[in-house]
């Protein structure tokens, strides 16, 4: 089994974490649909537990997915089992549980203190692993105010450790002047690779946590020209961010990128999904990806992962040969 270290914390976990954004349901952010349409509670408690079982023990969620719904579903799946899991969390959403939706921001110090509690509830602990700002995007004159309230919940031992989920550098590379400041999440794939992020945390001893590591869904192989998501589906929602589909069309040009390395992901009788994951390891030792899941079957495929291990050097370059980067 992989397995890597939070940075500077010296937590161990498995090199694979389970990104829990579509097990929080349906949600919205400003009247968009901001989930991955319907959910079977029951079957994402299951498909957590299988996790455990093969040796996945790292869970990413946040208090925004579902508004709060995908920290009680871990809660709940994680009952009596809570030694088994390292959990991170992220707060600075907030939302209303009436009406599902996200409409701000907010980390202030007595924000964090309320929202760390409100997580801590939910997922059925008195303790979170990894506490991650959110927000991707703050000025850097509010980074203090924001670690000095995090450094505090360590001293209180309400948090092991904290990091930021940002594609920022320069705003990780403040965050990570805080003594309890060990992970960086940020975006990593294939198709968009961040040699910058990764410098930095091999520079400050910070674990690379990466999310979209399966471009949401694009690499994991499921998708043609002809595919097409409803609106219900945060890649179909019209949303101005989402990078690899455009109203719920898988974009060509990432259609085109799959077809010209798909022999060497699958060598070794992987699947793309196994392939794509075994390049962000390939990538650096700092890496932890955490594709997301709606069932069982999802996460026995990501976590096969582990057995195959990375990309060799010399089909890393293959890679990067083909795509001319």
């Amino acid at each position: 089994m992989q397995t890597r270290t939070l940075g500077r914390s010296g937590i161990e976990v498995s090199a694979l974490g389970l990104g829990c954004w579509a097990i929080g349901g349906a949600f919205f952010m400003d009247g968009v649909p901001d989930g991955w349409g319907a959910v079977d509670d029951e079957e994402s408690i299951s498909a957590i537990r299988l996790a455990l079982d093969a040796g996945v023990n790292f869970i990413d969620t946040s208090d925004a997915y579902g508004i709060g719904h995908s920290e009680r579903v871990i809660g709940r799946a994680l009952k009596g089992m809570r030694d088994r899991a390292v959990i991170a969390t992220k707060f600075g959403y907030f939302g209303s549980q009436e009406t599902k939706d996200l409409h701000g921001t907010f980390y202030t110090p007595a924000y964090i203190e309320r929202a760390c509690e409100a997580s801590l509830k939910r997922l059925g602990t008195d303790y979170i692993d990894l506490y991650q700002l959110h927000v991707w995007e703050i000025a850097l004159s509010e980074i203090p105010s924001v670690c000095e309230t995090l450094e505090r919940l360590v001293e209180k031992g309400k948090i092991r450790t904290y990091g930021w989920s940002t594609d920022l550098v320069g705003g990780a590379a403040e965050f990570v002047k805080y003594a309890h400041c060990s992970t960086a999440q940020h975006t990593l794939n294939i198709f968009d690779d961040a040699p910058a992020m990764l410098a930095l945390c091999d520079q400050r001893n910070l674990a690379s946590i990466n999310r979209s590591p399966l471009a949401m869904g694009m690499l994991t192989g499921k998708f043609s020209a002809a595919s097409a998501l409803p609106k219900d589906d945060v890649r179909g929602a019209g949303h101005a961010w989402v990078r690899y589909f455009k109203d719920g069309k898988p974009l060509p040009e990432f259609l085109q990128m799959i077809d010209k390395i798909r022999a060497i992901l699958t060598s070794g009788g992987r699947t793309l999904t196994q392939g794509s994951l075994a390049w962000i390891w390939g990538r650096s030792g700092r890496t932890i990806p955490i594709p997301g899941f709606k069932n069982r079957k999802q996460v026995e495929e990501n976590a096969k992962a582990l057995e195959f291990g990375p990309l060799t050097p010399a089909q890393m370059g293959e890679i990067e040969a083909i795509l001319k980067r």
